[in-house]
């Protein structure tokens, strides 16, 4: 099936033209909260969150933001409290982003749920009642801040239910309305969509509506038109958005490397944020020259992988870069991982010693078999994040027209939203 690309541009085009309307008839009146939550980890949940944030950033002049119950942290600074704390990642991402100077760190992120927090509330030792105080009295402030509050939750709608603060509870405390993000496809989807929005159901949360991410473009139609006719004949909710796969904002940047790895690059550390494709990974088995071959053939970014005792191939790869950069025939965009055991195998320090000023040519030796690191790289999905900002400006540029913030507003409007 041929990519129906005038479709999708329809699409873009029809969502994006009524921004103006949208603006005159929804700034003058408090929408409820806006609570994000997803089916599953991995389904661009922050990446909409992005979106929503610069979509609503057209419309009001003062959007807030709350993460209510978050997982993995990072320590901060707060200037109102004038000391570093524990906020969620996904916080710095939004905040910095998006320059929300109207609200402070302290009040995004109330409640953090780190390693052992589960022990101790079972144990007794944390308080239910200061837990849902601390993420009500944070939303109050951001509330009293903003025109309208976007609210982040921690993966699908049930979790955080063991310490009995899950989204779906969150949000009835808010008293938001509930967008549902989902991969694309059909049965699956709607199956996971249906357990979450029962959930919704149980805690009375109204359902704004769905947003389907990372659909096969050449299914694009498709699943548009099914998943509305589904969504609205079944559950009366709306199709907030379809949103076509963008396979570049799921490949890993050399910094996700380091993360994953923890590793650093020995040289070329300016191109950090680089994005290798996944498939373009290619295992060098071969010798120096069928290597020398391939490099010169091949996409010119592509991640070559070599074991550490391959002596020739990393020599290789810095005179080639060096020939390559003489001679100038085409942008040198390769990336090259050493793998080996650390208990077993060492880089010679005067292989080590040859990577200075090699700063276009990327290098990273890791601690890990080939083998091992191809499969780490393979089951890895990266996160967006501050430092990264094509990435995070790509996805809001590819992300943003497919919503439709008319229908989404009106859906959050005093009395809008389906209580399923």
């Amino acid at each position: 099936m041929i990519l129906n690309s005038t479709a999708i541009i329809v699409a873009r085009s029809s969502i994006a033209s009524s921004r103006s309307t949208c603006h005159r008839l929804f700034s003058t009146k408090k929408p409820r909260p806006i609570f994000v939550a997803a089916t599953k980890q991995h389904v661009g949940k922050t990446t909409t969150s992005l979106a929503l944030m610069s979509g609503l950033q057209k419309r009001f002049a003062k959007v807030g933001f709350i993460k209510p119950v978050g997982q993995q942290h990072v320590t901060v600074y707060s200037p109102t409290l004038g000391e570093d704390i524990r906020v969620d990642k996904d916080i710095c991402l939004l905040k910095e982003e998006f320059h929300l100077d109207h609200i402070d760190y302290q009040h995004m992120s109330p409640v953090i749920i780190p390693r052992g927090y589960t022990k101790r509330y079972i144990d007794g030792k944390i308080c239910h009642d200061k837990q849902l105080k601390r993420i009500m009295a944070s939303f109050a402030e951001v509330s009293r801040a903003s025109d309208v509050v976007l609210a982040e939750g921690t993966g699908h709608c049930a979790v955080g239910s063991i310490v009995n603060v899950n989204n779906a509870h969150v949000a009835s405390m808010l008293g938001a309305s509930m967008l549902l993000i989902a991969n694309g496809g059909l049965g699956s989807a709607f199956d996971e969509l249906e357990l979450n929005r029962a959930l919704c159901e149980k805690h009375n949360v109204p359902i704004a509506g769905v947003v389907i991410n990372k659909v096969i473009p050449e299914k694009y139609e498709q699943t548009k038109r099914y998943m509305s006719k589904a969504f609205q004949d079944q559950w009366g909710i709306p199709l907030l958005g379809c949103i076509p796969d963008r396979p570049f904002l799921g490949c890993p940047a050399l910094a996700d490397l380091e993360r994953l790895f923890q590793s650093e690059l020995v040289c070329g550390q300016t191109h950090r944020y680089r994005h290798y494709n996944v498939k373009d990974i290619n295992l060098i088995t071969t010798s120096l020259t069928r290597f020398l071959e391939n490099i010169r053939s091949k996409s010119p970014r592509t991640l070559y992988i070599c074991h550490i005792t391959r002596d020739d191939i990393i020599l290789g790869f810095m005179a080639e870069y060096q020939r390559n950069r003489r001679e100038d025939e085409r942008p040198f965009e390769a990336a090259l991982l050493v793998c080996g055991r650390k208990e077993k195998y060492q880089m010679a320090d005067e292989v080590r010693d040859m990577f200075e000023g090699l700063e276009g040519a990327p290098v990273m030796v890791v601690g890990y078999s080939t083998h091992q690191a191809m499969q780490l790289i393979h089951d890895y999905t990266p996160k967006l994040n501050i430092d990264d900002k094509n990435r995070v400006r790509k996805a809001v540029e590819h992300y943003e027209p497919y919503i439709d913030f008319d229908k989404l507003l009106e859906r959050t409007s005093s009395g809008g939203g389906t209580e399923s």
